[in-house]
């Protein structure tokens, strides 16, 4: 029986949970000769395994620092892709074509679907790196007004009010240090590092809405944590991550619906385990 082959290439690579959640999927599926790996691969050795795909190839997922370095090597990518120049999903086509998508956009809007959040008149970002531009996209879908980024430095701050111009979101730009006031918003998506809003996490409001926090792990961080206590709804990064990845593996299998709980149980269990 050939073998049907997807991966995740990255660096660093080691800690992905994609291999757990599509080879859950693929079981979920009954689809036996499917195999999905993970590979360390930095911006240099990108071109060349992107040249050695053969037809058994069907899909790749990536992840830093690969998500813009892959455009050049491609056929074509989505309009979504294209609004925040981020491909993190590459399908292979049978007639050899080499195309790229982003998930993360829509798998934000769907974990927050998920959790009943549908429209926000307004929200707050906290960071401006890479991730902070997907959840603009998706804040361009399901907010109705302004976006408050609240970053470290001008550079950053002209940077996420470029990112707005383009997406066609209205945003404000506020320095870190009042970040606290973020936390009345409706909506609050952290897009920080490990750590970074821990300082944040004594200033939660006595009746907070809703807060993405992109980390999956450590799990929940200190803001989450308190969040949670004062009974405001969570979203978490294993949602956004189970939920981009089942885009992932209908847009590469031609399966729908992807096994969204199967995939979510077994991230669950591997976070378990590493712990």
């Amino acid at each position: 029986m050939s073998r049907i082959r997807a991966a995740v290439l990255g660096s660093p690579i080691e800690h992905s949970l994609s291999p757990v959640l599509h080879r859950a999927a693929y079981r979920e599926l009954g689809l036996d000769d499917w195999s999905y790996d993970r590979f360390e691969i930095d911006e240099a050795a990108l071109p060349g395994f992107v040249a050695d795909l053969g037809p058994e190839w069907a899909g790749l997922s990536l992840t830093m620092p690969l998500k813009r370095a892959v455009i050049p090597l491609l056929d074509g990518i989505s309009d979504t892709a294209a609004s925040v120049e981020a491909v993190n999903t590459v399908v292979l086509t049978e007639d050899g074509r080499r195309l790229g998508d982003n998930t993360d956009i829509p798998g934000i809007v769907a974990a927050l679907h998920e959790r009943g959040v549908e429209k926000v008149p307004s929200a707050a970002i906290l960071g401006a790196g890479a991730t902070a531009s997907s959840a603009l996209a998706a804040l361009a879908r399901i907010c109705t007004g302004e976006v408050t980024a609240y970053v470290r430095s001008r550079e950053r701050a002209d940077e996420m009010s470029r990112w707005g111009e383009r997406l066609g979101v209205p945003v404000r730009t506020a320095d870190w240090a009042d970040a606290a006031q973020a936390l009345t918003a409706p909506l609050v998506i952290a897009t920080t590092p490990a750590g970074a809003t821990d300082e944040l996490a004594a200033a939660v409001p006595a009746a907070p809405g809703t807060l993405f926090d992109v980390l999956y792990d450590p799990w929940p961080t200190a803001l989450a944590a308190a969040w949670s206590g004062r009974g405001g709804a969570l979203v978490g990064g294993l949602d956004l991550l189970v939920h981009q990845a089942v885009l992932q593996v209908e847009q590469m299998t031609g399966r729908t619906p992807g096994p969204l709980a199967a995939m979510r149980t077994a991230g669950e269990r591997a976070l378990a385990a590493r712990h």
